[in-house]
């Protein structure tokens, strides 16, 4: 999650990315498809630097800084690396560049033998010194200047365009010009750039416009670049807020490119979905084809349909709308157009006609064909809407499970639980209005059978039932295992009173199997007929019954991953709960991390989660274990959802990833809950080319039951624009959007292929991808070491990078499997800003001055850089799922005495800690951002010093 080393921790960077401390230098540039020139870091690199004549300084917009990529062997070489002298600068190197499909012979490689997808080895190629190759004798003195070829670092004429050069280590130059060969507003592009150097270089002069001012060595990465010069993810978001502040985003037909999904924007629907609830990967689709299959990015979609919008969406009656499409069932939308004076409409999703029924027909005004009463109904004006179906089923029950076993009991926490439960259902009661308020709650405990309770208000106490056959597990009741909240709450709490006075009947030495439970609850709401949500708490030992998968080889890099497979039993179950809509969250109070089964498939594939805690030993567990409980009961969600999907008729539903139970069709999706995080990646496909004239729809479809038991369906409907032009689809691309779907992608493929593959190609997919976007959309002529990328793909290196090296793609031994695990499905959970956030944490700089009142500002992150933390400062790293207090070794003893009430740096906690509720005013201010940050986390974290 770092995007440059630090300057006295780049040995270890170097280590930490695969890349050795030397290696044996490679060709400058090779003109095959082989962009390791472009790598982003599985290969290990050469980075030099060459600048700018200064006598060509004056010319402020037409600078150019490059960076020379140069491939090496990974295999680690004694040899240092050179520069070349001044006199190589004549050298003519080749563009590196991305042949055309279907185009004539390539030119044959420079090394024949290899695969032009590997680095030489130093075996197979002996060093030897020619023009354009870093491996010439170092001076003497070896304080050389980095030289270039020609054409790099040099002043270079160029047309009147929309270019903008990274020619500042202070900021970015914006330079937008409307380009005459697209009707689309052109974006500038970038040019990744290092430090200025030449033979004319001098430290001394003062520095100009346009140029960069001399660093120190201290600021130079070890392979001669600034890292202030690298793409900042920050600068980006920085910019966006920047520019969306105190506007609103018109979301209109055809619209154009949103926010990014971490600036935070008022939109309005003006036929078009939010881009938070439709976010596409890009908004200019290509007509045909083959110029998706060319920009070597995907064309895709992320689908949050439950999400809580800044404007509340509109609820209607079905019977009151307007049918959709007889022909292939989609939704009425703005897309649709009308034709005969309003009898029929044309569906872009099939491409038919379909009639209108006689109660909802209105007569055409105007050219364009438009209804009479367009602005009166949300299904013909707005782009996302809610109907309210006419038959109501069952409200959703709340179902809790605790262990009771010998080692539950022996663990001494099931009091605390309890009381927490009661605590609970007491705050539920208490609040009026709210749709949990007269939930139905039902209560089981187990340990080798299964104890079903009787909490019906016509009992004097309530009565237990003891269930011993539990392979195939019969009600012996039905009224009374649910009950209305209001009329059992006194009832639950004396059973709540003694399950911590319980004594052990069985010998569980063998374990508990997790799908005990599951089955116990399901069948409670099987029998039942209602949704609802299962709460298990769990404290013995985990095991699974049935076959299961092997974890050897896990860790091998040739090997498929079939530790992230659910055994077959595991998904059979799951898919029970989906038909009943059962959502199951799994709170396991043991420490579980070596050996046995993991218990998340089940909860993660019905849309629930696995929260984890070490025998709730201590505070900060017991803290996390009442929040997760709070936040889980109080979520508004959707049960036994249905999702459907539908694109335009030249386009198709290629594939679908997140977390569900895969069907056997990727557009038509079945969950058991979704709530307002749950978020799809949909993959589309080109089945034949797009009409320019009409664009590209795209529409969600969600059927779910309310709390209440209300039948509802969601509808989001987004219309993208088509061009011919490659470079309006490149640019229309947000780096947000690729770094989450792709996430989502390669998380649901390790289920299939191995990690090291997966790596592979997501580097291969995305350095194609900017050499497509080198080759065929730059206008004017680059010299070989620039890096040309787009406006809003600067940042998507950075995030690709920390996506490969995260903990679920990378092979080894750096976690358990149960963390992996555990990991993979919390990740592929986030929404887009939360998928962000993971990847690229936020880094908050925390007020220096012991008696700062005012909360530190959330818009002042820095780049989360080793670089950006200063010894004496204090900072605060926000991710989805960590919180980490970083502080300095030279921080004033009264600013850690305010905030730590301990005025000595090594008496300081390490790991998990809790900041004291001192009353300083710096205390009450980082106390309260801590509040801030975790009431928007998807679960309770503990903060990590």
């Amino acid at each position: 999650m770092m995007d440059a080393p630090a300057p006295n921790q780049s040995q270890l960077w170097a280590i930490q990315n695969g890349w050795p401390p030397a290696g044996p230098p490679g060709p400058l540039c090779n003109p095959l498809p082989s962009f390791q020139q472009l790598g982003l870091g599985s290969l290990p690199h050469r980075l030099q630097a060459s600048g700018s004549d200064p006598a060509a300084s004056s010319d402020r917009n037409n600078v150019y800084y490059d960076v020379q990529y140069t491939v090496h062997s990974q295999q680690s070489f004694p040899h240092p690396l050179h520069t070349v002298p001044a006199t190589s600068r004549g050298a003519n190197v080749p563009p590196c560049s991305l042949p055309l499909l279907n185009e004539g012979p390539q030119p044959a490689p420079l090394h024949p033998t290899h695969s032009p997808y590997q680095a030489s080895s130093p075996q197979s190629q002996p060093l030897h010194t020619y023009p354009g190759v870093l491996n010439a004798p170092r001076s003497p003195t070896g304080n050389h200047l980095p030289v270039s070829p020609p054409g790099i670092g040099r002043t270079v004429p160029q047309p009147a365009s929309d270019w903008v050069h990274v020619g500042s280590s202070v900021g970015y130059n914006h330079h937008k010009v409307a380009s005459p060969a697209s009707p689309i507003q052109q974006q500038p592009h970038w040019m990744l750039s290092a430090l200025p150097g030449g033979t004319n270089f001098d430290p001394n002069a003062a520095p100009q416009e346009g140029s960069l001012t001399p660093q120190s060595p201290n600021s130079e990465s070890r392979y001669g670049l600034d890292p202030k010069l690298l793409p900042s993810a920050v600068k980006v978001m920085e910019e966006d807020k920047a520019e969306w502040d105190g506007r609103v985003f018109v979301s209109e037909r055809l619209s154009q490119l949103p926010p990014l999904a971490t600036t935070p924007c008022v939109v309005e629907d003006r036929g078009n979905a939010s881009p938070s609830a439709i976010r596409s990967t890009t908004y200019c689709v290509p007509c045909e084809g083959q110029a998706a299959l060319l920009s070597r990015l995907p064309l895709g979609a992320l689908l949050t349909p439950l999400v809580q919008q800044t404007a509340p969406v509109p609820l209607c009656r079905d019977t009151d709308c307007v049918v959709g499409c007889g022909w292939c069932g989609a939704s009425m939308c703005p897309e649709m157009s009308w034709q005969d004076c309003g009898q029929r409409f044309y569906c872009p999703f099939c491409g038919k006609l379909s009639e209108v029924s006689w109660q909802h027909y209105q007569p055409t005004k105007g050219p364009a064909g438009v209804r009479v009463d367009e602005d009166r109904r949300p299904e013909l004006s707005l782009g996302s809407y809610e109907k309210l179906h006419s038959e109501k089923g069952e409200a959703a029950a709340l179902l809790l499970a605790i262990d009771v076993s010998a080692s539950a009991l022996r663990g001494g926490h099931l009091e605390f639980v309890t009381q927490q439960i009661h605590t609970l259902l007491a705050s539920l009661k208490r609040q009026e209005g709210r749709r949990s308020a007269d939930v139905r709650v039902g209560l089981i405990t187990y340990d080798s059978r299964v104890h079903l309770y009787d909490l019906g208000p016509h009992l004097s106490r309530p009565h237990m039932l003891v269930v011993t056959e539990t392979e195939d597990l019969q009600l012996p009741v039905r009224d009374g295992l649910l009950v209305s909240l209001t009329d059992c709450l006194d009832s639950m709490n004396s059973v709540l009173q003694l399950i911590p006075q319980f004594s052990a009947e069985s010998d569980d030495s063998g374990g508990v199997p997790i799908q005990l439970p599951v089955r116990a609850g399901l069948a409670v709401l099987q029998g039942l007929k209602c949704p609802g949500k299962l709460l298990i708490f769990h404290s013995a030992a985990l095991i699974e019954t049935g076959n299961t998968n092997s974890s050897s080889g896990f860790f091998g890099a040739n090997k498929p991953k079939t530790i992230f497979q659910p055994s077959d039993q595991a998904i059979s179950l799951a898919k029970e709960c989906v038909r009943q809509g059962c959502g199951v969250h799994m709170f396991v109070l043991s420490q579980q991390d070596v050996g046995g089964a993991w218990p998340g498939h089940i909860p993660y594939l019905t849309g629930g989660a696995l929260h984890t805690y070490s025998y709730l030993q201590g505070e900060l567990d017991r803290e996390r274990l009442g929040a997760d409980l709070k936040r889980v009961v109080e979520t508004d969600t959707g049960f036994a959802a249905e999702l459907r999907i539908f694109v335009s008729k030249d386009l198709r539903v290629s594939g679908c990833y997140g977390l569900f139970v895969p069907g056997p069709s990727p557009g038509h999706i079945t969950m058991a809950t979704v709530d307002e995080r749950t978020t799809l990646a949909a993959e589309l496909t080109h089945s034949r080319a797009l009409d320019e004239a009409r664009g590209a729809a795209i529409q969600a479809v969600l059927t779910y039951s309310s709390q209440t038991g209300e039948r509802r369906t969601r509808v989001h409907t987004l219309t993208l624009r088509c061009s011919r032009h490659l470079q309006d689809t490149f640019r229309n691309y947000q780096a947000q959007t690729l770094l989450t779907f792709y996430c989502k992608k390669m998380y649901c493929a390790v289920l299939e292929r191995p990690l090291q593959e997966l790596r592979e190609e997501l580097q291969t997919d995305v350095t194609e991808a900017l050499a497509s976007y080198r080759k065929h959309c730059c206008s004017s002529s680059v010299s070989a070491g620039q890096l040309v990328l787009p406006q809003f793909l600067r940042a998507l290196p950075v995030y690709v990078n920390s996506l490969r090296k995260s903990e679920v793609l990378l092979p080894g031994l750096r976690s358990s499997v149960h963390q992996r695990l555990q990991q993979h499905c919390q990740v592929l959970s986030l929404d887009t800003c939360g998928t962000v956030r993971h990847f690229y944490p936020q880094l908050l700089p925390l007020p220096r001055s012991a008696d700062a009142s005012e909360p530190p500002n959330l818009e002042e992150a820095l780049r989360c850089t080793a670089a950006s933390l200063e010894p004496g400062a204090l900072y605060l790293i926000h991710a989805p799922l960590a919180l980490l207090l970083w502080v300095g070794s030279q921080v004033p003893a009264c600013t850690l005495s305010a905030l730590f009430n301990t005025s000595c740096f090594a008496s300081l906690p390490s790991g998990e800690t809790k900041l004291p509720a001192l009353e300083t005013p710096l205390s009450v201010s980082v106390r309260s951002l801590i509040d801030a940050l975790s009431s928007q986390a998807p679960c309770a974290r503990k903060v990590s010093c």
